[in-house]
């Protein structure tokens, strides 16, 4: 079976048409497989949705991190703001990053808790990520108001997800108010 290409196409589909609209019928069309084929693999809808978001979390995962190592040579403060942009342009090209918002913000009820518990360690992860990153950067550009670089980096997962909660509700133009209003504060705390 083409089991990247099915998680790739099941995760396309859940986030377009959510959980419920989602068809499983139409996933395996899109795979060019029968439905036979898929019971080898995963139970069903369920299994398969929550493959498809493991995957997605994963993949992302990968992608943030690439997203901050490759901004390494910018300052921390272009770094950090420049990620903005970045999830911008990232939450209407890349399929897993779509998927994550709409099942973060709006997971199946059937499987809240299930979704809960891989969205949880995610962020877990990408604050540990960033706790790392600010204590390296520290050390180098010396800026940072203080060395609880774990409390830091909870400040800045905080505004970013209270932006990414505005673009998943009211679009990018109340997205980029929101970064624009919040941005020179939480700079403006973070550093000496």
């Amino acid at each position: 079976m083409k089991a990247s290409l099915l998680l790739q196409t099941a995760l396309r589909h859940f986030a377009l048409k959510r959980y419920e609209g989602a068809s499983l019928q139409e996933i395996l069309q899109d795979v060019g497989i029968k439905k036979p084929s898929i019971y080898a693999h995963y139970r069903g809808k369920d299994e398969l949705f929550l493959s498809a978001m493991t995957y997605a979390l994963d993949t992302q995962k990968l992608h943030l991190a690439t997203y901050f190592i490759s901004t390494r040579h910018l300052s921390l403060e272009q770094s950090l703001k420049g990620f903005f942009d970045w999830f911008l342009e990232e939450s209407t090209q890349n399929d897993q990053l779509k998927f994550i918002l709409r099942i973060a913000y709006f997971p199946p009820v059937k499987l809240e808790r299930e979704v809960t518990d891989l969205i949880n360690p995610f962020f877990d992860s990408l604050h540990r990520h960033l706790t790392r990153l600010l204590r390296e950067r520290d050390r180098t550009e010396q800026l940072l108001f203080s060395d609880d670089y774990a409390s830091a980096a909870l400040a800045y997962l905080t505004v970013t997800e209270g932006t990414m909660t505005e673009f998943v509700y009211n679009g990018v133009e109340a997205y980029q108010r929101r970064f624009t209003a919040v941005w020179p504060i939480f700079w403006r705390g973070l550093v000496r």
